[in-house]
């Protein structure tokens, strides 16, 4: 009885000094304040503008001034049939998706045998091991050293069309895409393929039937980023199409921002209506791209 007299004590002791230390520790795994707030000033990095070209989008010329931030006093809906009108949307939007869909496509399915090959064979041949940094210092290369070759040989080549720009973007895109995937392939097990072989697959069967199943987490990683900047970008369909029926988005955009300096309304229009298909296609590709990691983890 005295034993459980003197234990008594010390265990209430030891529960009552523990609870202020349980109390500080989920202080500590609580909410990271510094984390948060940075996110936080990050996120209105984004929200601002974005919050702003949707305002713009809907006032009327007499409504642009004060600080631009003023909700639309009525919304001015007319902005966007004169923008859909002016750009020629529908000839411009199909020349987007071309162009960015024939990119991902092409990309994704070159890209990856390319960086296949590197990754499986550069420890047993130099050569693939000097076209894996030949490809890695294709990166620190600038754009506007090579723009005027580039234009002059597409231009010779009959290339100056979304064909060529599908080409450039492919090629242009190689280089940091065998960086991705490279490390990644070397990461799956080779015992899969060796097993595979032994059951008479051949290497494009092989590949084709579970690298490229398993690379799924890459491909989406690849597929949007290829999507945005094929999507985006201004400088090359700017020095590389030629006739006007090809242009994209970004080109009819600034084309109408050129006309139109005063009439910020219109042309923010057609910033919206340019920016939600690829807002939509992100979401839907972001989610594909966690059950992608999901399948690849599983594997």
């Amino acid at each position: 009885m005295s034993t459980e007299t003197r234990e008594t004590p010390d265990t209430q002791d030891t529960s009552t000094r523990a609870e202020p230390r349980r109390r500080r520790t989920s202080r500590r795994d609580g909410t990271n304040w510094p984390a948060t707030i940075f996110i936080a000033i990050c996120s209105l990095s984004v929200l601002i503008p974005l919050y702003f070209t949707v305002v713009t989008a809907f006032k009327t010329p007499d409504q642009l001034g004060g600080t631009g931030f003023e909700l639309p006093q009525g919304l001015a809906w007319e902005n966007f049939s004169t923008a859909w009108e002016l750009t020629n949307f529908p000839r411009a939007l199909r020349n987007s998706l071309v162009v960015t869909v024939g990119s991902v496509v092409l990309t994704v399915l070159t890209n990856s045998m390319v960086a296949y090959a590197i990754a499986r064979y550069m420890d047993r041949s130099r050569t693939f091991t000097f076209l894996y940094f030949y490809f890695i210092a294709a990166l620190f290369v600038p754009f506007p050293i090579i723009m005027l070759p580039v234009v002059k040989q597409t231009a010779l080549l009959g290339l100056d069309n979304p064909i060529g720009l599908i080409l450039l973007y492919t090629v242009y895109a190689l280089s940091l895409n065998v960086f991705i995937y490279v490390a990644y392939v070397r990461s799956i097990p080779i015992e899969l393929e060796e097993a595979a072989k032994t059951d008479g697959a051949s290497t494009w069967t092989t590949f084709w039937r579970i690298i490229f199943p398993i690379l799924a987490p890459m491909n989406a990683t690849v597929a949007i980023l290829t999507a945005m900047w094929a999507w985006n970008d201004f400088m090359l369909p700017l020095v590389i199409l030629s006739e006007p029926e090809h242009q994209t988005l970004p080109l009819v955009q600034y084309v109408l921002q050129g006309q139109f300096t005063t009439n910020y309304g219109v042309a923010f229009a057609s910033y919206l209506m340019a920016l939600l298909p690829m807002v939509l296609v992100y979401i839907v590709a972001q989610r594909w791209i966690i059950s992608g990691v999901m399948r690849g983890s599983a594997k």
